[in-house]
């Protein structure tokens, strides 16, 4: 009995046990691609990691490097030539690929205050490309290796279904995204790839921080949802867990929230009227 037992727990620690796959987004130890990183190796993923320019890449190749990965590459999500190098050299080295996660997204910090009617062009334009395109793009190179089908992940957030104070042209930028994830869980179905995005609650990152009241908001989102308190990286790492694992296989085309229910109140709680 106790033999039966050690395999299942063994079991349940290696969900992902053979599988390989690239994070895209990881900034430091407090990035929410750390976190579901983390999940996945701990349940036996092979993982490849990007960072763009040399000061990320101070912090992010020591943390590929231990999770046991040698397999991390400065890429510029904008720059085609340096995402056919990191694909290349993926198949030279896997030959295949199984998951994607991708957590890029970008406004000018300056623009992330005040209100959307006054977001530049440029940055409108930078935004979208960024934080949506980059999806489409890296989706359409992560099937080309997903032979035996594979997992889509990406990150948005509430502001993309509901005004949220000086989340301004990310709101735009994650329904878009949002949309995406419907439209290519339908052109890759077929190839047996699963696309969806994860909505956390507001969270203490490097992200996170740059929009004008980000304090307030964590807050407000703690002390009104239904279980008063905000994600974990663990809850959302597991989430991606379950989404890539065997379990998730009938899921496709979703977002799932992962912010303590705070989504579905119309108003605050009534203690904090």
């Amino acid at each position: 009995m106790v033999d039966i037992w050690d395999r299942f727990a063994e079991a349940m620690t290696n969900l992902l046990a053979g599988k390989k796959g690239l994070v895209i987004g990881v900034a430091n130890d407090k990035s929410i691609a750390w976190g579901i990183a983390k999940v996945l190796a701990e349940n036996g993923a092979s993982l490849a990691f990007t960072y763009q320019g040399d000061s990320f890449g101070k912090r992010v190749i020591p943390l590929a490097e231990s999770l046991g990965s040698n397999l991390v590459f400065n890429v510029d999500v904008q720059n085609s030539e340096s995402l056919d190098l990191v694909f290349s050299k993926i198949q030279n080295e896997w030959g295949s690929m199984d998951f994607l996660v991708h957590a890029v997204a970008f406004s000018e910090k300056s623009e992330l205050s005040g209100r959307l009617i006054n977001t530049s062009r440029d940055n409108f334009i930078k935004s979208m490309e960024i934080s949506c395109y980059s999806l489409i793009d890296l989706s359409r190179r992560s099937s080309e290796l997903m032979v035996k089908g594979g997992t889509i992940i990406t990150l948005s957030y509430l502001g993309s279904q509901r005004v949220t104070p000086n989340y301004n042209v990310m709101g735009l930028a994650k329904a878009a995204l949002e949309s995406s994830v419907r439209y290519l869980s339908s052109d890759l179905g077929s190839q047996g790839i699963r696309v969806n995005g994860i909505s956390p609650g507001p969270m203490k990152t490097l992200a996170g921080a740059a929009i004008g009241g980000a304090r307030k908001v964590y807050r407000f989102a703690e002390e009104n949802s239904p279980l008063q308190t905000n994600a974990s990286l663990e809850s959302v790492g597991g989430t991606a867990l379950y989404l890539i694992s065997d379990y998730g296989k009938h899921t496709t085309g979703e977002i799932i929230f992962v912010d303590g229910g705070y989504h579905v109140m119309g108003m605050a709680r009534p203690e904090n009227i």
